[in-house]
């Protein structure tokens, strides 16, 4: 691994929760890729206030990214955030290209964000096994907005 600043880490800790750290990045930024997908193509009642707030949603998903592939260098790894090594790494559900009624979109979405935020909690615990309370708050950080981001977009859908 190249030059760590983060001390009192282990050579196995760092590389062990550089793993975690680049798994979660490249979920968070394909659910990035599809937030903005259906930003472009969503259409239904309520279209301004979904359309405007994934918007915003994309922009914390990016700053959640940027935290975990800052850690990733931090500890003295690669972050892996191309399109290319996401498309190979990521775990989450493929998302529809071709889709545009709101409801279907609000659906999938609050699905994904639930299940990188459940991802993410487990990275959390893996992190903190591995004794890096650093990234374990991290994670949390993440989580937590991961889960109020699944509100956000959830408490748009039809009863």
């Amino acid at each position: 691994m190249p030059e760590n600043f983060a001390g009192g880490l282990s050579a196995q800790t760092r590389t062990k929760v550089c793993e975690l750290l680049n798994e979660r990045l490249a979920d968070q930024i394909a659910l990035t890729l599809a937030v903005k997908q259906a930003h472009w193509t969503l259409k239904g009642p309520g279209f301004i206030g979904v359309h405007e707030l994934l918007d915003e949603v994309a922009d914390r998903l990016r700053d959640g990214a940027d935290l975990m592939a800052e850690r990733v260098t931090i500890l003295g790894g690669f972050p892996h955030g191309t399109a290319e090594a996401v498309a190979e790494k990521s775990t989450l559900a493929a998302y529809p290209t071709e889709e545009e009624d709101i409801a279907v979109h609000v659906k999938k979405l609050t699905e994904l964000f639930k299940d990188q935020g459940e991802k993410v909690r487990k990275a959390l615990e893996a992190a903190g096994d591995a004794g890096d309370d650093d990234t374990e708050d991290l994670f949390t950080e993440v989580s937590r907005q991961l889960d109020k981001d699944a509100w956000f977009i959830g408490a748009n859908a039809k009863p």
